[in-house]
Formats: C-alpha cells, structure tokens, sequence
C-alpha cells in the first residue's frame, strides 16, 4: 500500500507542473472599435524569453490598414502587439483569421468591442482559425457564447474540479452530494456576479493561493474522516461547500472579467455564464458518482460487503493524499509568486 502511495504521489507532482507546454497557454486578442471605420487591436500569444514566440498572426480582412506603425514587446511570458487600423466600412460582416492557429495545440480568445459597447466573444482553436464579426450580437448569440465560455471554463478549471472531486469523495450518498454540491452553486453564483459587476474586487494572486489552500483543507478531511475522526466538515459539507463556494465564485469572476461583458446584454451573459458552470459541474460530478457506482459494483463481484468498504476507503485516502499533494504544490507555487 505504501509503493502505491508514493507511485501516486509521484504521479500527482507531475500532473501538478504549472504548464504542459507554452503552446497550450491561450492567446488573445482583443479589437475595440474606436470611430466608424478605426480600432485599436491588443494581441497576446505565449512567448519563452525575449525572442522565442507562437509563430501565429493575426489577418485582417482585405482593405484593412494600420494608422500607426505596429509596437510589440516581449514580457511574463508573452508577446504582446499593439497597433491601431483603419477599414473603409468598418470591419463588421468580415473575417478575422489567426493564421497559423491550426499548426498549433493553442487556442486564441477573441474579444470585439463595438463603438456602441456590444461586446462578441469568440473561442478560435487549431480546428476554427477564423470568426466573422458582428454588428451587435443577439441577446441568443450571446447566451449560447457565454454558456459555452462557462461550461469549458470549468472543465479547464483544474483547480475548482479538484475541490469538487474532493467535495463528492468526502461527502456519502446521493442526496448529500447534491446538497452540498447545491450550496457551492448558490455561494459561486453570489461572489461571480458581485465581482463581476464590480462591487467586490480581490486581487488575483491571493485569491489563487487561498483557492489552493481550500482544496489542501478540504484533502484533509478526506483522510481524517476515512480514519474515524469526522469533523465539522464531514458532518455539514453544505456549509464549507458553501463558504468555500464564496471563494471559488471570485476566481470564477476573473475568467469571465478577462473576456468581458457586452453592456447591452450584461444580465444574460452573466446568467448563462453561471449556467454553463454549474452544467460543467453537474457533468464532472455525474462522471465521479457513475465512476464510483461502477466501481462498487464491481468490486462487490470480487469482495464482500465489509473487506469491499475497506478497500474503497483505502482508495479513498490514496486519492485524498493525491489531492492534498496537487493542491499544496500549487499553493506553495502560487505564495511565492508574490515574491517574484
């Protein structure tokens, strides 16, 4: 039991490392309309050091051209372009194209601003270089935008997946889980409209560590409770989930500040967005629950009822410890990063 312990302990350190690649890191780029027929662009792609940058560009459709010679430069760990064009017409109604997205395992994040304060959002990938932009989007294009902007921002989001693994291996039985899960919606949907709306800010960093150190507490629980010692968390999970949940809400907001709201249709963004999150949250967790229903059935084939439960709270320990291991890398990684 040890060997395996430290095999999955090595293994979680190294699914912890902060990036698989610089190429999976996202770009951006943001087109905000500053006169009929001018815009500003900002363009942020992954960089290493000083001249090593993702060989992707942006095109522009025929006609368009820069007022003001292009600035670039070079810092934590990006290449930023900034530059201001001009098109005849504006540039509503054509194509814009990442070229050299689909050689690539990135994904480019597009933001369009519109001079009335419409904002489109776009999600462009190896296998959708190209987006057509809009006038002012529908109230159902920006639903069906920010509803899938919620759901792969969860799924993406390893460190809130994590406190919700954690969440449903602490938590027993059906009905309890969707309590708990329950109350961590309710808590994230309060701080992600409040922050997004700007009524609370937290800063980022802080905010990353104290994440981490949530999923550390919530591993720890794991372990005391799976060895007779339950506490307060193991008796109400809803009210850590939901105080937890605060927390996570905050970080939830940062994701959907980066992209933006479009000011005519805030309310409906922001809705969906919180929608999509709690869909991809019901997934992952209806995933965990069917995995863990499998494995009791097939283990019960093989075991009986009582050396069948040890077994499954000896995989449970080893699955909190691997959590506990994850989330403190991460906290140690994201303290220092202070003092960097």
């Amino acid at each position: 039991m040890n060997r395996f312990r430290s095999f999955f302990a090595v293994v979680a350190l190294l699914l912890a490392q902060p990036a698989f690649s610089d190429e999976l890191r996202p770009g951006y780029l943001e087109i905000r309309q500053t006169s009929p027929d001018a815009y500003n662009l900002l363009f942020k792609i992954p960089a290493r050091g000083e001249d090593l940058r993702l060989a992707i560009y942006v095109k522009l459709p025929e006609g368009a051209q820069d007022v003001t010679p292009p600035w670039a430069s070079f810092g934590e760990g990006a290449y930023v372009e900034r530059r201001s064009i001009r098109r005849d017409g504006g540039l509503a109604g054509q194509a814009v194209s990442i070229e050299g997205l689909s050689a690539t395992l990135t994904d480019v994040l597009v933001r369009i601003e519109s001079l009335a304060g419409a904002v489109q959002t776009e999600r462009l990938s190896p296998t959708k270089t190209t987006f057509i932009v809009q006038a002012t989007p529908g109230a159902g294009e920006v639903a069906a935008t920010y509803l899938r902007l919620g759901v792969e921002h969860i799924l993406f989001g390893f460190d809130h997946l994590l406190f919700v693994l954690a969440l449903v291996i602490l938590v027993r039985g059906w009905a309890r889980v969707a309590l708990t899960v329950t109350a961590f919606t309710i808590a994230h949907s309060i701080t992600l409209a409040a922050a997004t709306l700007g009524f609370v800010n937290v800063p980022g960093p802080p905010l990353e560590a104290t994440i981490a150190l949530s999923i550390v507490l919530v591993s720890v629980e794991i372990l005391n409770a799976r060895r007779g010692k339950p506490s307060l968390t193991a008796r109400m999970p809803w009210l850590v989930a939901f105080s937890f949940g605060l927390l996570h809400g905050f970080g939830f907001a940062g994701a959907l500040t980066e992209v933006g709201l479009p000011q005519h249709a805030i309310p409906v963004a922001l809705l969906f967005f919180n929608i999509g999150v709690e869909v991809g949250q019901l997934v992952f967790v209806a995933a965990v629950l069917s995995a863990i229903s499998l494995l009791r059935y097939a283990g019960s084939r093989l075991l009986e009822p009582a050396p069948l439960q040890r077994a499954l709270d000896r995989l449970d320990v080893t699955v909190g410890y691997a959590i506990g291991i994850v989330a403190a890398y991460w906290l140690v990684e994201r303290t220092t990063a202070f003092f960097v």
